[in-house]
């Protein structure tokens, strides 16, 4: 009966920042209003580009998507944060540890794919422009967007499929502020090789393969860039893609140094300080970066507002 007991652990326990009690209220504050501004500000974007014709193109739409990836994104992981800090009611079930778990790793590999697709619309739009329209029909652009939801969800189901079948028998006590795939696989008992093997697969491929995309698509855009004879179309062209090396460079670099290092070497407090930014600073800078370097979503918005005020007249 106590080996029983010790493999079936219903609750986990979020350790998160429960160690600084003195910085809680102060975490509460600005977690708090990093999510509101997230959740706002990509709504706003999506009703934007909703709204106006004129933003209807692919450029846009992937805009769009990416928006709504990073809403829930944000939805997945700080509510749940807040909830631990204000209640010093730092559990969570077996259950519910697995769904945030998937949903966390899903909306990552989607942000992932987004962000190689947009580079790649970029590359189009800038390298081969009198092709644009035909590469990226709407039918092409349907099929990228629903490949990457399809290929997320499906990478993010076989994880978290392995790791429910995990038995925790050492400690229920993850030492992160939400269900990672690190500091819950440090707590299993069971053999992990088949675990370990999946995600490094998955991790070097989804990694590698969207990230070398990117960088090719701005190889290419640079190089075709630098033969612009005219200083305002370089800084034009500059300005748009520069946008999206920036969000680029933040996630990626985030999430290479949490899961691209020695199992050994993993440092809680490292990984904590990291994905704050990947999972709470990203997704709160993109509706800055992607509008208010863009003047027709500062268009697209300015007219969403006047459409509301004069509606309500």
């Amino acid at each position: 009966m106590g080996v029983a007991n010790q493999t079936s652990i219903s609750d986990f326990l979020l350790l998160g920042f429960s160690q600084h009690p003195e910085q809680q209220p102060l975490l509460f504050g600005l977690f708090l209003a990093v999510y509101l501004v997230t959740v706002l500000g990509n709504l706003l974007i999506i009703l934007a580009i909703s709204s106006d014709p004129r933003l209807h193109t692919p450029m846009y739409f992937f805009l769009a998507n990416l928006s709504f990836t990073d809403t829930c994104f944000s939805c997945t992981i700080v509510p749940k944060v807040l909830l631990n800090i204000h209640t010093q009611h730092c559990t969570i079930s077996h259950t519910g540890c697995l769904v945030q778990m998937f949903f966390f790793m899903e909306l990552t590999l989607l942000d992932d794919f987004l962000l190689a697709v947009m580079a790649y619309d970029h590359y189009v739009a800038i390298c081969l422009p009198l092709h644009y329209t035909t590469i990226m029909g709407l039918q092409r652009c349907l099929l990228l967007v629903a490949a990457s939801w399809l290929s997320s969800h499906l990478l993010a189901f076989s994880l978290c499929l392995l790791m429910s079948q995990f038995s925790f028998c050492t400690s229920h006590a993850i030492p992160h502020f939400f269900c990672d795939l690190l500091p819950l696989r440090k707590l299993a008992c069971s053999d992990t090789h088949i675990f370990q093997v999946t995600m490094l697969t998955e991790a070097v491929l989804l990694g590698l393969i969207p990230l070398t995309c990117v960088l090719v698509s701005y190889a290419h855009i640079i190089h075709t860039i630098l033969r612009i004879p005219s200083a305002g179309g370089k800084y034009k062209v500059f300005s748009t893609c520069g946008s999206h090396l920036t969000v680029v460079t933040l996630f990626y670099g985030t999430l290479f140094l949490v899961y691209f290092q020695p199992s050994s070497s993993y440092s809680a407090d490292t990984g904590m300080a990291a994905s704050v930014v990947y999972t709470m600073v990203t997704p709160m800078l993109n509706p800055f970066i992607y509008s208010l370097r863009n003047k027709h979503m500062k268009g697209a918005l300015c007219r969403f507002f006047s459409w509301g005020k004069y509606s309500t007249q």
